[in-house]
């Protein structure tokens, strides 16, 4: 049995005891890698070991410390005060508003992580006082960020059409980038009705006393009490005046967002530096901050990014993407390929996974009569709307920045659910509008 195979078993294994067992499936990533990076590819323990993301458990613990800061000392309710304000206090916007501004700060060249690190906590912070869907709001803002991902002056937009550019490829921008705004609008729709969205629709929230909801008065209904810990110890909006340090929270937040997003900088550096400043302003009020970062969630990303590079070591996915352009039908080769995109993306990088599986579908645009633009469109989307789950950058972020008034597990099980269900039937729907039809 070749290394590829044995990889490949000892991930089912993996999922298989993570699922059955209440063992952190980081810690098992990090077994598997050990055994296979070992045994079967005869890598040396620092090899293994250099697999490991360190950019991505970087964000993580850079911005859930500095989001805990801003929850000691209120930050962030004063944002979620103001921003009731900025829609009218119309609750069912809320999710709207945050899948929007996440699209827009990807779609003009925003790398997603950090689009989602910065709307992801205020979001969930707005889903955990006011009653809305945590598993809702946190897969709005992860949507959003793919959604505007793919404009042609995006980051995996601009990688993807440079790719098909040098493949001898015909230009596609707009097809890319609408294939995977409509589609990620798409699943955003669908999760709001499912999700309870229809029941947002009518609540109002006072902008003078955000601790209440009550439903609109054209609607003629009854006042009911927000689902939430309240703003503050005494529940009113005076207690949300702007302090001093405050002032300066909010100060670090813009600082992040635009050295950030302006000049590339690694998000978790950033943080992490806006973090350790506050802190050392009001040492004996955040001298507890740091325990606040979701270590479990640091551990589940480290040892899962640790052994999907195990994965890619062992040719997993290349040994999986040349067997399915060779077969004879393009179209199911075309669709195994959309699922390789899929499962290996839930794990490992979209940025690097995409100029690997566009070029070993070419074999099937050549000789399969297929849709050039549409066909690189399925494999773009099919390995991006998965980053949904809890081991991708994206959700490992939204799962780190969980409302408090939701437990770990039960939220964690949740997104779990949720990638497992996109991941097993996102790249089939993806494949059926785009590749099937032969447009």
């Amino acid at each position: 049995m070749g290394p590829e195979w044995v990889a490949i078993l000892a991930l089912v294994a993996l999922f298989a005891i993570g699922t059955v067992l209440p063992i952190n499936m980081g810690a098992l990533g990090y077994v598997a890698a050990w055994l296979v990076g070992m045994y079967a590819l005869d890598m040396t323990e620092k090899e293994i070991l250099a697999g490991v993301s360190g950019d991505l458990i970087l964000t993580i613990i850079g911005v859930t410390y500095l989001f805990a800061i801003a929850r000691n000392n209120g930050t962030v309710d004063l944002i979620v005060a103001s921003a009731v304000k900025a829609v009218g206090g119309r609750v069912v916007l809320i999710p709207w508003v945050m899948f929007a501004v996440t699209a827009v700060l990807t779609g003009v060249g925003a790398v997603s992580p950090a689009a989602c690190a910065i709307i992801g906590p205020i979001a969930l912070g707005f889903a955990g006082r006011y009653g809305i869907s945590p598993l809702m709001m946190g897969m709005f803002v992860v949507h959003g960020a793919q959604a505007g991902g793919f404009s042609p002056i995006s980051i995996y937009g601009s990688l993807t059409n440079s790719i098909m550019a040098d493949e001898g490829l015909p230009n596609a921008e707009v097809t890319i980038f609408l294939s995977s705004l409509l589609i990620n609008l798409a699943l955003a729709v669908v999760l709001f009705v499912v999700l309870g969205g229809r029941k947002l629709i009518g609540l109002r929230i006072d902008p003078d006393d955000p601790d209440t909801l009550s439903e609109d008065l054209h609607r003629g209904g009854a006042g009911v009490t927000a689902r939430g810990t309240g703003a503050t110890a005494t529940g009113t909006t005076q207690a949300l005046g702007m302090r001093l340090d405050r002032l300066l929270t909010l100060v670090a937040f813009v600082a992040v967002a635009a050295i950030a997003l302006t000049f590339d900088k690694n998000i978790g550096f950033v943080a992490i530096t806006a973090a350790v400043l506050l802190a050392m302003l009001s040492p004996h009020e955040h001298k507890d901050a740091i325990k606040q970062v979701a270590w479990p969630t640091v551990l589940l990303v480290a040892g899962v990014s640790t052994y999907a590079a195990i994965l890619q070591a062992a040719g997993s996915p290349e040994f999986v993407g040349n067997w399915a352009a060779g077969l004879g039908v393009a179209a199911v080769g075309a669709l195994v390929l959309c699922y390789v995109g899929g499962v290996v993306s839930a794990f490992a990088s979209s940025t690097a996974l995409l100029p690997v599986i566009i070029p070993i579908g070419l074999p099937l645009i050549a000789d399969g009569g297929i849709s050039p633009a549409l066909f690189v469109a399925a494999l773009a989307v099919s390995s991006t709307i998965v980053d949904v789950s809890p081991f991708s950058t994206n959700g490992a972020l939204m799962l780190a920045n969980k409302p408090d008034s939701i437990t770990e597990p039960v939220y964690y099980k949740q997104i779990l659910t949720y990638s497992v269900i996109v991941v097993l039937a996102g790249p089939l729907l993806v494949w059926a509008m785009l590749v099937l039809p032969g447009w």
